[in-house]
């Protein structure tokens, strides 16, 4: 999975010169078709996601907008709000009820998060002091949770510091950076890999170069 821009238009002329690169080689993706249409909750018209396979290697990806995360029938945007949420100390009940989403649904993501909170916070500090400049690590807060949501606004801020504020979405916000550094697999098994090299993703997922 490779995530791009919002703007379908956009998508196809960076396709079309080459300008997106497989993340398996490193080889140019080219369109391949389009995957199913669907309805994601907290965005206003279907998504049809753009498929792309590699010159090289012959592999194929599904192009997903940075609004996504992989396999989440929610926008990225109302995912995020939902960990935010837990950091301000509500419960899943209560957070499901505010954003429209199940209660076992926000249980199962908030329980997935709470596996990897320090990892996750480490990923995006690690992001934060590769693309910014004389960044200063904030101090822990005492609640793993709202430290998480620092290491990621340290983070956006690294990144807007350093390439601008205009982003896919007129800004560069938390959950652009979230989606574009984690590659869309923020909640997703096996995100960080811990031991290696923090990835500048948002460098091309949020179109700041």
């Amino acid at each position: 999975m490779v995530t791009v821009e919002v703007d379908p238009a956009r998508v196809e002329s960076r396709l079309a010169a080459g300008q997106i690169e497989c993340p398996g080689c490193g080889g140019v993706l080219g369109g391949w078709g389009y995957g199913r249409v669907r309805r994601v909750a907290g965005l206003a018209d279907p998504v049809r996601p753009r498929r792309a396979r590699c010159r090289a290697c012959a592999a194929t990806h599904v192009l997903l907008p940075v609004t996504l995360l992989l396999r989440r029938a929610y926008a990225a945007e109302r995912v995020w709000a939902v960990i935010k949420a837990r950091a301000g100390g509500w419960g899943h009940r209560r957070i499901g009820v505010e954003f429209a989403v199940p209660a076992a649904t926000v249980r199962g993501w908030l329980r997935r998060a709470a596996t990897r909170l320090e990892s996750v916070r480490v990923w995006f500090v690690q992001l934060a002091v590769t693309v910014g400049v004389d960044v200063v690590i904030p101090d822990a807060s005492g609640c793993r949770w709202r430290d998480v949501l620092a290491a990621v606004e340290l983070a956006t801020s690294a990144i807007a510091g350093r390439f601008g504020t205009a982003g896919i979405l007129d800004a560069v916000t938390p959950q652009q950076v979230v989606v574009a550094a984690s590659g869309g697999r923020f909640l997703a098994p096996g995100w960080p890999q811990t031991g290696g090299a923090t990835p500048l993703a948002p460098a091309a997922g949020l179109d700041i170069r």
